[in-house]
């Protein structure tokens, strides 16, 4: 295998013809707007979905709730994220006659994946949380909703802190599989590149490297928000 040749190849393509700008400017962007936002509306989605499952079940209502949000949670951790990709811009869109581009369907279903992973990882920060701590802001008036977005889940969120950076790390890992519905991701991307002299090798091999450079980035800022946490806590 002739790696000299691959390499400056590759150098022409991505350096020299300015393949960077688009990996850069097209690729990691894309990469980026799916995996924080669908992380947005996974947390927001899956804090709304962990209320429904720990809220007391006394009326038929709350009941009817928790059944809908286990066969969501159940779907979209039971079927591979790349089916529901699938799904929804070749069969769901078509259907309803809706028109939304491989990018902004890639940012919906990620975002309704990241719900089901992150109501349970809440889920579980909850129930660490001292049940005193909820107990304690009903006796001074407080309601049950109002406690728990007050009280209880800011506490838990502190606690599922590190779940929840494995879960951003996973969904930036998750965007290759968007080229499905031809998003363009850093996965594309590169693929692009090395389809110009059918030479895969160095792009692939750099697409990695950017990868984990990704995730390292990641992990670094939330162990600073770890440590800031704590600091937080020692300080009180």
């Amino acid at each position: 295998m002739d790696y000299s040749y691959k390499f400056q190849v590759f150098w022409e393509l991505f350096i020299e013809k300015g393949g960077w700008k688009r990996v850069l400017s097209v690729g990691l962007v894309n990469t980026l707007l799916i995996a924080v936002i669908g992380l947005l509306i996974g947390i927001v989605l899956g804090t709304l979905i962990c209320a429904v499952k720990v809220m007391p079940k006394y009326k038929l209502f709350p009941k009817i709730l928790d059944k809908i949000c286990t066969v969501y949670v159940g779907f979209f951790r039971g079927t591979p994220l790349v089916v529901q990709l699938l799904i929804t811009y070749y069969v769901l869109w078509p259907m309803f006659g809706l028109s939304i581009s491989s990018l902004n369907t890639s940012i919906i279903v990620f975002g309704l994946n990241s719900a089901a992973y992150v109501s349970e990882i809440m889920r579980g920060g909850v129930l660490s949380v001292d049940i005193g701590q909820l107990e304690a802001g009903r006796a001074v008036g407080l309601s049950y909703s109002t406690t728990m977005l007050k009280i209880v889940i800011p506490q838990a969120i502190k606690n599922i802190l590190p779940t929840l950076g494995n879960e951003f790390i996973a969904l930036i890992k998750d965007t290759s599989v968007v080229s499905f519905v031809a998003a363009t991701d850093l996965y594309k991307t590169f693929t692009e590149i090395g389809n110009v002299r059918y030479e895969y090798f160095m792009p692939y091999l750099a697409m990695a490297v950017l990868y984990i450079i990704l995730v390292l980035l990641i992990s670094w800022g939330i162990k600073i928000m770890e440590r800031s946490l704590r600091k937080s806590d020692r300080g009180r």
